[in-house]
């Protein structure tokens, strides 16, 4: 009787799927194309299009089966970088001299994405993404935390437009 409750059970959970990363991926899905994400902010940061860009295929090609190709795919990802800035937060109490300075900076990142699903085109989409990141100004340069700044910030992002596009929650 032990012998069967225990076939039973394998039988009902090796039907059974399960995914961790939150990804819904068709079976018929094969493949995607992520084209290069331009850069037409006003502020340009000369390598932040191709990090941008190398972070989404990264995250498709870690978190699912997907095949890259340049060619026709059953999904495809375009879009730009349309803004990135800084701006003050929060202000510290006044320096000696009696004038009050910047504790906080706030990073900004927006990125415009077109998403076509050519299998599904009810889920395609085109829509925008901004992600943002507050950080202190005392202590370091911000020429020295601008470069990690940006890597959080763009991680943030590829969450967002991965979750968008590939999870049903």
């Amino acid at each position: 009787m032990k012998k069967l409750y225990f076939l039973l059970i394998v039988t009902l959970f090796s039907s059974c799927s399960i995914k961790f990363n939150g990804a819904s991926i068709p079976a018929e899905m094969k493949t995607i194309n992520i084209m290069f994400f331009e850069n037409n902010a006003p502020l340009v940061v000369p390598n932040m299009a191709s990090k941008f860009t190398e972070n989404l295929r990264n995250r498709i090609r870690n978190q699912t089966s997907l095949n890259m190709t340049t060619n026709e795919a059953h999904g495809i990802f375009s879009g730009t970088i349309t803004n990135y800035d800084i701006r003050p937060t929060t202000m510290q109490d006044a320096n000696t001299r009696g004038v009050a300075t910047t504790g906080t900076n706030r990073m900004s990142i927006s990125v415009s994405v077109k998403y076509t699903n050519n299998l599904n085109p009810k889920l395609s989409f085109e829509e925008s993404f901004e992600r943002h990141l507050d950080f202190p100004t005392a202590g370091q340069s911000f020429q020295s935390q601008e470069p990690g700044l940006i890597d959080q910030v763009l991680t943030l992002l590829t969450e967002d437009i991965f979750n968008r596009a590939f999870a049903n929650w």
